[in-house]
């Protein structure tokens, strides 16, 4: 089966596509792009833009656009399209048609980068599962053979059956086989949480929009090395540590995937043994970019996320981290019952972590006293 997200042979050098719908955060979102692109290895030659109230039922950008966007790409010699907004399968094989290039959608592009970043052999299963369902309704794309009658017996397929019917069988074959691997992971994340339960040891998931932080805060609390990178998806698998609290005790700490704007549901839908950390924690560490101009929408964003996978009503802490690009000073804020529920810190130079610890154990302590009533009631 050919890969969807086969790397053609040479140099990958990309033409970026945006349509401007009125959407409010049109520029963050084609800003996104470049860095989704850049972060996928691509070598940005120049951007198509364009204004229109719906899409172009043929080629999304519209005829004149698309004449527009080929001839721009023949002269930079670039070799792939990639479009800030998903195409439905029939606009991507015109658009490829027309062009004589590869085009990837918003969604085909972070799967890319998924693939490439993904290195434990859970994350790399449900990378697979998630570009698995992204491709079954483009089998038809990128394919010669369709045509072709392929009678036979057993793994050839029933007699007059098209190479498509094959192709389509053995991916269903496959995500079969994918999610049961999955939920067989999934059984023992859960044996493993249990375990944690009956310690009485505190969870806690790190989790927020791509590149707010969240694995500098990480290493910042545990110590650790896990790998930080000034881009999107710079690390993909779940990361556990476990560290010491005053007052607390052992607390388990978890760093999860970073969200982004229209994650794809296949990716949330593939993830969701890994996300199901962040669903069952004791206490989620919301970690939100200060600096970023667009952090109330990115908050939104994460938040649209965790009541997706279930994880809404998790305590959860506002961590507002990177103060040390915009000259805050680290502080707390507590709600009405006096708990604390926002922190600003730095995870770099490493300001307020101890306001975090404070937050954590006052945490713990909660859980504690809740714990007792809730014992005492039955």
């Amino acid at each position: 089966m050919k890969d969807l997200f086969e790397r053609p042979s040479g140099f990958e050098a990309a033409i970026l596509v945006s349509v401007d719908f009125g959407d409010h955060d049109y520029e963050e979102s084609l800003n996104e792009l470049r860095q989704l692109s850049m972060t996928a290895g691509l070598a940005i030659r120049g951007t198509i833009e364009s204004k229109r109230n719906v899409p172009d039922a043929k080629y999304f950008i519209g005829s004149g656009k698309a004449d527009e966007l080929k001839l721009m790409m023949q002269a930079s010699e670039a070799n792939i399209a990639v479009f800030n907004h998903d195409l439905s399968p029939s606009q991507q094989r015109n658009l490829e048609r027309l062009l004589e290039a590869r085009v990837v959608d918003r969604t085909g592009l972070i799967l890319d980068i998924f693939s490439q970043r993904a290195q434990s052999h859970e994350g790399k299963l449900q990378v697979e599962l998630a570009q698995l369902e992204h491709l079954s309704t483009r089998l038809v794309r990128g394919w010669t053979h369709l045509e072709r009658q392929k009678g036979g017996i057993g793994v050839r397929g029933g007699p007059g059956e098209t190479q498509l019917e094959l192709d389509r069988r053995m991916l269903r074959v496959r995500v079969k086989q994918l999610r049961e691997k999955l939920i067989k992971l999934k059984a023992q994340r859960g044996m493993q949480r249990r375990a944690r339960k009956r310690s009485s040891v505190m969870t806690v998931s790190l989790v927020g929009y791509t590149n707010a932080g969240k694995s500098t805060l990480f290493n910042r609390l545990t110590k650790a090395d896990i790998y930080v990178a000034d881009q999107l998806f710079a690390t993909l698998d779940t990361t556990t540590h476990k560290i010491f609290i005053p007052d607390c005790g052992s607390v388990v700490i978890s760093d999860t995937v970073g969200f982004i704007k229209h994650l794809p549901h296949a990716l949330v839908e593939a993830f969701g043994a890994t996300l199901e950390e962040a669903a069952q924690a004791d206490l989620l560490l919301h970690v939100v970019d200060t600096a970023s101009s667009n952090r109330d929408e990115q908050i939104a964003q994460v938040n649209k996320v965790l009541l997706e996978i279930g994880a809404a009503n998790v305590p959860q802490i506002l961590i507002h981290n990177q103060i040390d690009r915009v000259g805050l000073l680290p502080e707390i804020t507590r709600d009405e019952y006096g708990r604390i529920n926002t922190i600003h810190v730095s995870a770099k130079t490493g300001e307020g972590m101890d306001l975090l610890r404070l937050a954590m154990a006052e945490h713990y302590q909660f859980l504690q006293r809740k714990n007792t009533e809730e014992s005492a009631y039955v």
